[in-house]
């Protein structure tokens, strides 16, 4: 059993963590699951695994040496994210825009502009049964979360068997940090008008970058039903539909996981989790 398979929402509060963590319980055999909500990861409440390996994440700082700087604007001319100015004839870093990719430092022809380690987070890596978790924990107040997601992701990439990423909530550079290369992605939604605006902006973000996906109706019965119009529409395969289920809400308030609580669930989530990786190998021969 082998393949990657992402779980992502447009929007937070859909059941998404939730589908996660079940469908690495019920997986046969190893399985990596990548907590990639890296500013504010829960995977761990539900699956409690002993950790393992817990390592500060770092990434490179420019800094320029007033010694040997010569005011050319090479590192400014470089920087595309515009994280490089010149006050008179000396560089200034905005360390809120800078993204870490050495351009400035490589550009400059004195050697002035150099880089130093900053911490901005953690990666952990945890064990519990066959599920192997690997998450990451972003400093209050960094902004680097696509650089520790990237991180996340190759950790979890580095091991046999399934992975599983949770991805983070929303449609933006850390969710598709999250979500790239995957082999199938799993957008779970729910029945009501924020849901389904948030869903339109996840597929067409998912269609952009090429992924083959499917939904997940959570809470289903609550009446509204565009949901499913929509997906018919957009010749979008509905994978599965959760009803409204006062069980879920008694298991999940308690921090424990539907399949080893109710059995219906158990069955459903085997099930649902055949038919990703059949999906999956799909894209894979594809």
């Amino acid at each position: 059993m082998a393949g990657t398979i992402a779980i992502a929402s447009g929007k937070g509060g859909t059941g998404k963590t939730t589908l996660a963590v079940n469908l690495a319980a019920v997986a046969d055999g190893p399985v990596t699951l990548a907590d990639c909500d890296v500013e504010a990861p829960n995977d761990h409440l539900f699956l409690q695994p002993a950790w393992e390996q817990v390592t500060e994440f770092c990434v490179p700082l420019p800094e320029s040496d007033p010694d040997t700087c010569t005011g050319c604007g090479a590192c400014r001319d470089v920087c595309r994210f515009g994280a490089v100015i010149l006050l008179g004839e000396r560089p200034m870093v905005y360390p809120q825009l800078c993204h870490g990719c050495g351009g400035c430092s490589r550009a400059c022809p004195t050697g002035a502009m150099t880089e130093r380690s900053v911490r901005c987070g953690e990666l952990r890596i945890g064990q519990r049964g066959a599920v192997r978790l690997v998450d990451g924990r972003l400093d209050i107040g960094q902004i680097k979360a696509p650089q520790l997601i990237r991180a996340v992701r190759r950790e979890a990439d580095s091991r046999d068997g399934l992975v599983l990423v949770d991805a983070p909530p929303g449609t933006s550079c850390p969710v598709v940090a999250a979500v790239r290369d995957v082999d199938y992605l799993v957008l779970v939604t729910e029945p009501t008008p924020f849901g389904l605006h948030d869903l339109r902006l996840a597929v067409e973000m998912a269609r952009r970058i090429g992924l083959p996906i499917g939904v997940v109706l959570n809470r289903a019965g609550l009446g509204f039903e565009k949901v499913a119009d929509y997906c018919r529409q957009a010749n979008i395969e509905m994978l599965e539909t959760i009803r409204f289920d006062p069980r879920i809400a008694s298991v999940y308030a308690t921090g424990g996981l539907l399949v080893g609580g109710i059995e219906e669930y158990r069955q459903r989530f085997t099930a649902l989790l055949a038919k990703l990786l059949d999906r999956a190998a799909g894209r894979g021969r594809a």
